[in-house]
């Protein structure tokens, strides 16, 4: 497998549109406080109404907040929130800087580490569920709240991103957003044990009438 890599040839790489950016993080490896990933899964979310990717789903649709700074860059950076107040997830920041694109983390294949995961995420969870989830991806690599901000392709951060040749992906509607919802933003690598189940938001549309 042909290395990206790390600093300005990865920061780059991930200087286009969330789809792409999505694309180029599969396969890439994720680093965090004693366990290494394989990223499997990814979601895409764009920007504000009048950018390049509008996207009602995403955090930065209303513009620049001190909650989503992040998003608008630069590309590379980690940009963390809580799902439902409890739950931290993880976006790899991504589009030219000023223009707000991230791609969320999904799920990963965990290479090393197992045990540091397990002792995170407790002694009954299978091997492909520990980092099966943004909530459960965070939760296995120790990442929080207080991550948000940081480098990502800085080799010496406490987490990091190398980016590895992109591999074939699967592509699909994104799991449990309510607008943009039939948008086949979520991409995963097929086979893999680890990736999520599709669950489509009650609050969404009917299937083939949402953006």
């Amino acid at each position: 497998m042909v290395r990206v890599g790390f600093g300005r040839d990865a920061a780059d790489r991930l200087s286009v549109d969330p789809v792409a950016a999505a694309q180029r993080l599969l396969g890439a490896t994720l680093t965090g406080r004693g366990v290494v990933a394989v990223v499997v899964e990814v979601e895409a979310y764009g920007g504000v109404p009048d950018g390049p990717w509008p996207d009602a789903a995403a955090h930065s649709y209303r513009g620049r907040t001190a909650r989503n700074a992040v998003m608008f860059g630069p590309p590379g950076r980690l940009y963390t929130y809580r799902s439902h107040g409890i739950h931290v997830c993880a976006n790899v920041v991504c589009g030219p800087e000023g223009t707000a694109a991230a791609v969320l983390l999904r799920a990963a294949a965990l290479e090393d580490g197992i045990d540091v995961a397990r002792a995170r995420r407790g002694e009954l969870v299978r091997g492909a569920a520990l980092a099966r989830g943004p909530g459960n991806l965070c939760s296995a690599l120790g990442i929080g709240m207080e991550d948000n901000g940081i480098d990502l392709l800085d080799p010496a951060g406490p987490v990091t991103l190398r980016l590895n040749e992109p591999l074939a992906a699967t592509a699909g509607p994104r799991v449990g957003v309510s607008q943009a919802a039939d948008r086949p933003w979520r991409l995963w690598l097929a086979g893999r044990p680890e990736v999520s189940a599709y669950r489509r938001s009650p609050r969404a549309p009917a299937p083939g009438t949402s953006d």
